[in-house]
C-alpha cells in the first residue's frame, strides 16, 4: 500500500484547507444582526428594502442571494450605498446616503451579506 501515506497526507491537507475557507467566510455569528437592524432603521434603509420581501428596493435576501459567492461583493455596495444608482434591481433609483459612518455601513453590508439573520 503505497498509495497509504499519499493518501492521508491528501485527506489532512483537504481538511486544513476546508478549515481556512471557513474562517474566512464571514459567520453568522460574526454579525452583530441586533445592531445591524438599528443602523439599518436610523439611516432609512428600511424605509425601502425590507429582510424578505421586495419594498421599493429588493429584499435583503435577494441582495444576498445575488452576490453569494462574489469576493468584490462588500466593495461594490458600500460604493452603491454612497453614491446611489439605478439598473441593477429596476429603473427606481436608489438615493445616495453618503452621511453613514464607515463602520455602520460595514455592520449593515456584512449583515445583508450574511442573510440577515434575526440575531
Amino acid at each position: 500500500m503505497k498509495f497509504a501515506p499519499a493518501l492521508a497526507a491528501a485527506a489532512v491537507a483537504a481538511a486544513v484547507l476546508a478549515g481556512l475557507a471557513l474562517s474566512a467566510t464571514p459567520t453568522l455569528a460574526a454579525v452583530d444582526a441586533a445592531r445591524a437592524q438599528s443602523i439599518a432603521n436610523q439611516n432609512a434603509c428600511m424605509g425601502c428594502h425590507a429582510v424578505d420581501r421586495k419594498l421599493v428596493g429588493p429584499a435583503y435576501k435577494d441582495v444576498a442571494a445575488k452576490y453569494k459567492g462574489d469576493a468584490g461583493a462588500e466593495a461594490k455596495l458600500i460604493k452603491k450605498v454612497r453614491e446611489g444608482g439605478m439598473g441593477n434591481w429596476g429603473q427606481i433609483p436608489m438615493p445616495a446616503n453618503p452621511k453613514i459612518a464607515d463602520a455602520d455601513l460595514k455592520t449593515v453590508i456584512d449583515w445583508v451579506l450574511a442573510g440577515t439573520p434575526a440575531k
